[in-house]
């Protein structure tokens, strides 16, 4: 039985990536005349001059010259971003993540049009896609504990209040902009990531969330004698009860091969069942 961890690379290539994106921003900034902020940034008079690709560009920009806004959103994207890759899969990861920086930069733009006291300052940073990572990680994972620092103090939150704290944060700075800070475009990414987890992820046969359990109910199963052969949903012996050495190779090794194609969050229940079979054959083995 090969290992059912597969090690989450994009998360890694994306943090590289933006770490090489600052220190070219940098350099340029000191020793260049060309400002990237200037076209890549997002704002609302670069959208109405047709500048449609700064939706995606302002995601690998930050604040320049001090790497505290590329540093904070590194680590974000490493402890949120990782799971989260872990559980949808790599090329999943990477279409949510580039589309909450989108839905985060609309959301600017669209709040900088309609409130007149925010000004229309470019918005750089991932901390938009960032946000979406953490609202799904905390949607699909609710009760987790989650250890976090305010002014150098460790404080233990569960992952639901810490999400709310965080969408709350974001709707006072939205409302009430007193900084420079694009907490519409955090607020964007948070809603994408909850609608992705409410809508999408439900239908995709994934596993429960904390924003879609009320909408599966278990069907009605009748246990009366001489039922079970009329039963549609007894598929026979349960993974649990199957024997013989061919087992795992038989079993175990496609649905391997699916976890690390597609996530875990794309097995069936059968398969899920499949694996925790297998994982107590392995600890009564040992």
């Amino acid at each position: 039985m090969r290992d059912a961890y597969h090690v989450p690379r994009m998360t890694t290539w994306l943090i590289v990536v933006l770490i090489i994106a600052f220190l070219i921003q940098s350099l340029l900034l000191f020793y260049g005349d060309f400002q990237l902020s200037q076209h890549l940034a997002l704002s609302v008079d670069g959208l109405r001059h047709g500048k449609i690709w700064q939706l995606l560009t302002f995601q690998f920009l930050h604040s320049c010259p001090w790497p505290w806004h590329v540093l904070f959103n590194c680590l974000g994207l490493y402890f949120f971003g990782r799971p989260v890759e872990e559980m949808v899969g790599a090329r999943k990861f990477l279409s949510l993540y580039l589309l909450s920086g989108v839905a985060g930069g609309l959301f600017q733009v669209l709040v900088t049009i309609i409130l007149p006291r925010h000004m229309d300052i470019p918005v750089v940073g991932a901390s938009a896609g960032v946000c979406g990572m953490i609202a799904i990680f905390c949607a699909l994972n609710p009760m987790q504990e989650l250890t976090t620092w305010i002014y150098f103090l460790p404080i233990t939150i569960r992952a639901r209040y810490f999400l709310m704290a965080l969408g709350g944060y974001s709707v006072f700075g939205t409302l009430v902009p007193l900084s420079s800070v694009a907490h519409a475009a955090h607020l964007g990414g948070i809603l994408l990531g909850l609608g992705y987890v409410r809508y999408a992820h439900r239908f995709s046969g994934d596993g429960p969330s904390w924003l879609s359990w009320k909408f599966r109910r278990r069907e009605p199963v009748n246990y009366s004698p001489g039922s079970r052969a009329k039963n549609s949903r007894w598929q026979g012996p349960r993974p649990e009860q199957q024997r013989g050495p061919e087992f795992i190779s038989r079993e175990v090794d496609p649905i391997l091969d699916k976890i690390s194609a597609h996530g875990l969050n794309s097995l069936t229940d059968k398969e899920r069942r499949i694996l925790e079979a297998a994982r107590h054959r392995l600890d009564k083995q040992r």
